[in-house]
């Protein structure tokens, strides 16, 4: 009832443009108090000199920013090169060893980068699953791959571990749990598939393809095994009409980005002013509220870029890799909120779907979210800001269930059926408003500090009560209304293809 409702084209106007406006003066803020404190000493290790040609400097807080577009740049860029050089000439002289190449050059890449005892032990592990999967008894796949994942997460073992690890480069902790952690779930992956298989077994050779794929092996996405198995050991190769095109078009848009956001990062320290909370305490309550939303989209837009330029080279060897997150801008309920796409998709066919059900009863979907968060917290590693992040949206995912629930029974029906469809869709667009900053403070947890996100909560419920909350609410009714109009809009076309 009233969610595909259209709305008056003014009424709409009216929320794009009250957006435009409150966008521009949370970001005046942000601005001015970038501007302002850019030499105090609290920044001194985080804003570090950038571009020339700005006279700025630049917020170098995130580590993995730094190492994938700085840094690091070059050694990323050969190594993607020299796959994708090498994938091209196989798959035109003898594409029928196209896998195996991608096996060879991918061992070969992670042997140079950390060694030959951190290739043995991914191996040992490869070996072990694959050895459980020969029993095909799912649920002995699924311990022995988290306890492998555990040992991965909890000391002593991943201390001992890390000892097979050769040199003291800067990225050796990276890429070791990087690739460890993809390496166990890749296997969990292959067991698990290897249990539904019904006449034999997949061959130990293509678990080692599937693992060892090098632009998915330190930094994902996942893509389950029966996917990569059907599209990577496919005969015949072609493209859809102005398919280079449109991977050629969506290279260049990454890039675009990360010119974009290495740009902005020269005028608004938006990560390292979070981390001194004697200044957030002197902020105004718009630039608190305005840094926790610019931090939870920057995180997806790096998760995008990130996983947008592993994408773009898979997609050139003619696999069809996990999309990007969908944009948290776009997201108001926590059943779409994710920021790894292929992670999400792995506990929703492993996990989530095969314990949820149809999703409909509230006891099954209480024990299929328990249990998938609990891989997530393994998979993120234990630690209290893990587990406070997990219980949260855990319960978030839960309450939108109950809440449906409770207004599908009497009175509420009659009363939404009274209204227009318009009027009801304004009136679930006031409750997803809600919804909305609950998802960006529970999801804040995992990216910022425990205090920054008490400080936005605080501001926005007590501080700022009433004026700041009711505010910031009306702000944030006025987004939903405008991603239901583009989900209507893109509902529309559907139906017109169709």
């Amino acid at each position: 009832m009233g969610i595909k409702a259209a709305l008056p084209k003014y009424e709409i106007y009216f929320y794009n443009t009250v957006l435009c406006l409150a966008l521009l003066w949370a970001t005046s803020w942000i601005f001015e108090v970038s501007n302002t404190n850019v030499n105090r000493k609290t920044f001194q290790s985080n804003i570090k000199p950038g571009w020339h040609y700005f006279g700025r400097k630049m917020d170098t807080a995130d580590f993995e920013w730094v190492m994938w577009f700085s840094t690091f740049r070059a050694h990323i860029l050969f190594a993607l090169s020299g796959h994708i050089l090498f994938a091209k000439l196989c798959t035109m002289l003898a594409p029928q060893y196209r896998s195996l190449v991608f096996l060879v050059y991918g061992v070969l890449a992670v042997w140079t980068s950390m060694g030959w005892t951190y290739v043995t032990l991914m191996l040992s592990h490869c070996i072990l699953l694959y050895s459980i999967s020969l029993v095909k008894i799912r649920w002995l796949c699924f311990l022995t791959g988290l306890c492998t994942l555990a040992s991965f997460k909890c000391e002593p073992c991943v201390s001992w571990q890390a000892g097979f690890v050769e040199g003291d480069f800067e990225l050796r902790h990276i890429l070791f749990y990087g690739g460890c952690g993809f390496t166990i779930m890749r296997c969990m992956s292959f067991a698990l598939e290897n249990c539904e298989k019904k006449d034999g077994n997949y061959n130990i050779l293509e678990l080692l393809k599937y693992n060892f794929y090098l632009p998915f092996f330190y930094f994902g996405p996942i893509m389950t095994f029966d996917q990569f198995y059907a599209q990577v050991n496919r005969c015949h190769f072609s493209r859809k009409e102005r398919e280079m095109w449109n991977i050629s078009l969506h290279g260049l848009m990454n890039l675009g980005i990360i010119i974009v956001v290495d740009v902005l990062f020269h005028f608004m320290y938006i990560l390292t002013i979070p981390t001194d909370l004697k200044l957030l305490k002197h902020l105004s309550d718009w630039a608190i509220v305005g840094l926790a939303y610019m931090n939870l989209v920057y995180d997806w837009v790096k998760a995008a870029v990130m996983f947008g330029a592993i994408s773009t080279v898979a997609r050139l060897d003619y696999l069809d890799p996990p999309k990007p997150p969908k944009c948290i801008t776009l997201l108001y309920v926590f059943s779409e909120t994710h920021f790894d796409r292929g992670i999400n998709d792995w506990l929703c066919k492993y996990v989530y779907n095969p314990l949820g059900g149809s999703h409909c009863n509230v006891v099954e979907e209480l024990i299929a979210t328990l249990c998938t968060y609990g891989v997530t917290i393994l998979w993120l590693g234990p630690c209290k800001v893990v587990l406070i992040w997990a219980l949260f949206n855990c319960f978030g995912l839960n309450f939108e269930l109950w809440t449906a629930k409770f207004f599908s029974v009497e009175p509420f029906t009659s009363f939404e059926t009274a209204l227009s469809e318009a009027g009801s869709r304004r009136l679930r667009a006031v409750f997803n408003a809600f919804n909305y900053w609950c998802v960006v403070l529970f999801n804040l947890l995992a990216l910022n500090s425990l205090d920054f996100v008490k400080m936005v909560a605080k501001r926005l419920l007590l501080k700022g009560f009433p004026v700041t909350t009711v505010m910031v609410l009306f702000v944030t009714y006025c987004l939903v209304q405008v991603i239901k109009e583009r989900e209507r809009r893109q509902d529309f076309r559907e139906e017109i293809l169709r």
